[in-house]
């Protein structure tokens, strides 16, 4: 159990939880969206000090981990050629594949290096132009805008030997299609402030109203998440299901127009796989034809490279909320951060590894169940 008196400012903690147990009157499920949501409530054992009616469910919003297999597949193979230099953040270089990851493919000869920026794998293809020069190009709505510029200063600089793996996904579309699921019992939503400081908040309104769940925007700081499950559970308790901005200091509601404008440039909407869960239509972005010279999939022909999931490994429930880390088999013992089976064992952002670093590692740990299966 956490206290208090961890919080940068635990008199506003203790009031900011005060009003939520004075304010729920019933039972009520809220989902975070992302990944560092989902670490910062485990690491304050902010799920322990609410009110019990109150349920935190883990969204899919991690995006090493919803990188399907496939993915990491195609990844693996084009880094294994040659005459590859294929870049990448530090994350994804342990995310399993079929059989190896990205560190056994630099073990067995492959040149795969750690990058900071896709611009720092641009610079690595200027001063290397007899190699082809591949950044692995994944995340939310976060990350794509640099991406994005990477390619776009690629081909107005004619630097022919960089490529770009794409795997983008995009948030309100696993939104929507988490609330189609039969088995989804979310009532509220703590939308990811980093990814609408980007896009603004224009599509939620409508997913708002449609499926009549409340929306917040959060920030990451636990002070941001109580006071998003505060207003969450306002509007529940009100009978209300409007989009709030929780997170005005770095949300506007159009976002940022030139990251906005970069990536209409670049990119075009397209359906997208994500681990575990399926095929989301239009939940992902690809390069738009005028840039698919510098699509990596198709310079190097590794469309066509298809993969089952491992059948041990039950991170997609976990993505999509219908289990708790520790709820599987073979968390902690067959499934390690030194073994293991899925992607959210190994991210930063994985629910998985929360659960494991801050030795959240069985049942009678958890105050409740916390499965949305109804």
């Amino acid at each position: 159990m956490r206290y208090l008196e961890e919080f940068q400012n635990p008199e506003l903690a203790g009031g900011l939880l005060a009003d939520i147990r004075a304010t729920v009157t019933r039972p009520w499920a809220l989902m975070e969206v992302c990944g560092g949501q989902t670490h910062s409530i485990i690491r304050h054992g902010i799920d322990q000090l609410l009110p019990p009616e109150v349920e935190l469910i883990h969204g899919p919003g991690c995006p090493v981990c919803v990188t399907p297999l496939e993915v990491i597949d195609k990844a693996l193979e084009i880094a294994a050629r040659p005459e590859v230099i294929f870049c990448s953040f530090g994350d994804m270089l342990r995310v399993p594949g079929t059989g190896r990851d990205l560190f056994r493919v630099r073990g067995e000869g492959g040149d795969v290096r750690v990058v900071y920026s896709p611009l720092d794998a641009l610079r690595i293809a200027e001063e290397n132009p007899h190699r082809e020069v591949v950044f692995f190009g994944i995340g939310f709505e976060t990350t794509a805008p640099p991406n994005a510029m990477a390619v776009h200063q690629a081909r107005k600089r004619g630097i022919g030997n960089f490529s770009m793996l794409v795997s983008h996904v995009r948030v309100p579309p696993a939104i929507e299609a988490i609330m189609n699921s039969p088995q989804c019992r979310v009532q509220g939503f703590l939308a990811a402030g980093h990814v609408c400081s980007v896009m603004g908040t224009d599509e939620y309104p409508a997913l708002a109203e449609r499926h009549r769940v409340p929306i917040v925007v959060t920030g990451f700081e636990p002070l941001d998440i109580l006071e998003g499950i505060r207003r969450t559970v306002r509007q529940l308790e009100c009978g209300e299901h409007t989009v709030d901005n929780a997170y005005a200091r770095a949300v506007r509601p159009e976002g940022n127009p030139a990251a906005r404008a970069m990536l209409e440039d670049v990119f075009e909407v397209t359906d997208r796989a994500w681990r575990g869960i399926g095929v989301i239509p239009d939940s992902g972005w690809r390069l738009s034809p005028r840039y698919r010279d510098h699509d990596a999939e198709h310079r190097f022909d590794v469309a066509r490279i298809t993969t089952v999931e491992p059948a041990q490994c039950r991170s997609g429930e976990v993505l999509q909320g219908l289990l708790k880390p520790h709820q599987c088999e073979a968390f902690g013992t067959a499934c390690t951060p030194r073994t293991p089976l899925g992607a959210t064992m190994v991210s930063s952002e994985g629910a998985c590894a929360a659960y494991y670093l801050y030795r959240r590692l069985d049942a009678p740990g958890m105050a409740r169940e916390a499965s949305p299966v109804g």
